[in-house]
């Protein structure tokens, strides 16, 4: 059963100051974190946002950065604009998806926790699981979605160069992969991802699964042969793969 939602008053929003913020914006990010916290599935016990003037040259961007503590599970966004208001305005737009797809995530788990598959018969097949998860977005944001979800990687199109790219977990950090590498990519403000410079195989569905068997890797990504959009190929825990694109239908 989903949790009643407990009321947040805007008082309890801990904000962060970094240069010149005027107060009637403190007041509005008080106030829109507390009416966020009525879509969240469980109870949020703690908000922090920090609103900031960004330094040097760039002084004239406003950013934005908030975290929803949701009964644990931390619920992260930020957003930039031209005014302190607009960046409010963006990361309001922002943590409310997030947490839109937070509760449906929770539901879907609760759901499955309730109804678990059957063993899989010898001899049979492995399923291909198609489900379209690609937002647009940058590096940094690609990152903290993924930590949000709880996932090894995350598949994207890049939102300055268009291109569609991967992220996912490589050591102590994170590994960025775009189809084909090539100029105009914003350096990461997270200094745990790393960029590889190799470019994706364009494969086949059948021979990305080949490959993904033939490797034991968690996933593979890759070039659509038919369509040339980003893909992955992956393992599920039900035994299943799953296919992930940037392309609906792909």
């Amino acid at each position: 059963m989903r949790h009643m939602p407990t009321a947040l008053d805007p008082a309890d929003v801990q904000v962060k100051i970094r240069g010149g913020i005027r107060p009637a914006d403190v007041r509005r990010a008080r106030v829109t974190m507390a009416e966020l916290a009525g879509l969240a599935h469980e109870p949020v016990i703690a908000a922090k946002v920090t609103l900031a003037t960004a330094p040097g040259l760039a002084a004239r961007r406003r950013t934005a950065e908030a975290v929803l503590d949701v009964q644990g599970r931390l619920v992260r966004a930020q957003a930039s604009a031209a005014s302190t208001r607009a960046a409010i305005h963006v990361l309001r737009d922002r943590l409310r998806s997030r947490l839109l797809e937070s509760a449906r995530d929770w539901e879907n788990r609760r759901r499955r926790h309730h109804r678990r598959p059957g063993p899989r018969h010898a001899g049979e097949q492995p399923r291909i699981v198609r489900r379209l998860a690609a937002d647009r977005t940058v590096p940094d944001e690609a990152v903290v979605d993924m930590e949000q979800r709880g996932l090894d990687f995350l598949l994207f199109t890049e939102d300055v160069t268009g291109r569609d790219s991967i992220v996912y977990r490589a050591g102590g950090g994170y590994r960025l992969a775009q189809l084909v590498p090539g100029p105009g990519l914003p350096t990461p403000i997270c200094a745990a991802i790393s960029v590889s410079a190799s470019p994706a195989c364009r494969l086949t569905v059948s021979e990305a699964v080949e490959r993904l068997e033939l490797t034991g890797l968690p996933f593979v990504f890759f070039a659509d042969a038919a369509t040339g959009a980003g893909c992955v190929v992956h393992r599920r825990a039900d035994g299943d793969h799953g296919l992930v694109s940037t392309v609906p239908g792909a």
